[in-house]
């Protein structure tokens, strides 16, 4: 028999890929700063150079987090890769140059997801005096920004950062330390983000109620898909699900379906068996709690992805 929904405190989002849209921005910066190059990069075809791009932001960022290339390095590397792939050569300093003048486009294109705004409405209609958290594998120097410009940050109680606390997710340290300055337990709060290992994984095996936030239904390594069911973790694929996945009954960890527990199959809202922090958002991880990528992939421009890393750096 399912067990009834138990009436959350606290709301934990990580912030890239979502609440902001990310993966959105970094599209867009590089489309918009190729279109202003021209030259060598006229007539790109769009969708390769994405895909190229964000295979870079992958690439670099976890050879970053594995302490093969600095911060700085990886933007160089990301930059230089790219270009060289067009035929244009460029120095170290003309590599950063060139992510600079790129990054003014990934800034320009800042905005949260369309269903962010209306998830929080709708949980403190649903839940009168819900609070609202954010736990993000980034610097809040380079996280701030974007809860300004989206005003976002006017919506959030407390950013807990891992380069402020010393270890980033998947380690459970830094959930139930978002737990206790939130001064709830684990089990009154819910932890919602869209990597299933750095994510979802992590906060579940620190006692949080977790949600994987899948927009892109991506496929699942076995090891992660085990741990989530093991774990019980949730699966939506937008967040417009989550009110009505928190106020329903929680099935028996078994089997497939809309708001279940993950299992060896994957489906919409279903419970995941079992993602760098922002590639433009600069993680502190040469300490102890550097975390390292995950199965599903994508390091990004923010400090978070679909693996482990994240909250992707730019």
């Amino acid at each position: 028999m399912a067990a009834p929904a138990r009436i959350p405190s606290v709301v934990f989002f990580d912030l890239d890929d979502t609440l902001f849209a990310h993966r959105g921005a970094v599209a867009d910066g590089i489309l918009r700063y190729l279109a202003a190059l021209g030259g060598p990069f006229d007539g790109v075809d769009q969708g390769g150079a994405v895909a190229l791009w964000q295979e870079l932001e992958e690439r670099h960022y976890h050879s970053y987090l594995a302490g093969r290339l600095d911060f700085p390095g990886q933007r160089r590397e990301r930059a230089r890769d790219f270009a060289a792939a067009h035929g244009v050569p460029l120095t170290d300093q003309e590599a950063a140059a060139w992510f600079g003048a790129y990054f003014e486009h990934y800034r320009a294109s800042w905005r949260l997801h369309d269903d962010a705004l209306p998830c929080l409405a709708a949980l403190e209609g649903e839940f009168p005096g819900i609070r609202f958290g954010l736990i993000t594998n980034g610097e809040r120097s380079h996280q701030q920004p974007k809860l300004d410009r989206t005003g976002l940050g006017d919506r959030v109680e407390r950013v807990i950062t891992s380069a402020a606390f010393g270890a980033a997710k998947p380690d459970r340290r830094i959930f139930e330390h978002a737990c206790a300055v939130f001064g709830v337990a684990a089990a009154d709060a819910v932890y919602v983000g869209d990597r299933i290992r750095t994510d979802a994984i992590g906060a579940a095996a620190a006692g949080l109620t977790a949600v994987w936030l899948d927009r892109r239904e991506a496929a699942v390594d076995p090891a992660d898909a085990a741990d989530a069911a093991r774990l019980g973790v949730l699966r939506i694929t937008g967040l417009a699900e989550l009110p009505a996945l928190l106020t329903a009954p929680r099935p028996p960890p078994a089997g497939l379906g809309r708001s279940r527990p993950v299992s060896a199959g994957l489906g919409t809202s279903r419970h995941v068996p079992s993602r760098p922090s922002d590639v433009h958002n600069s993680c502190n991880l040469s300490r102890p709690g550097r975390a390292a990528p995950d199965s599903r992939g994508g390091a990004s421009d923010r400090p978070e992805s679909a693996g482990v890393m994240r909250d992707p750096p730019a």
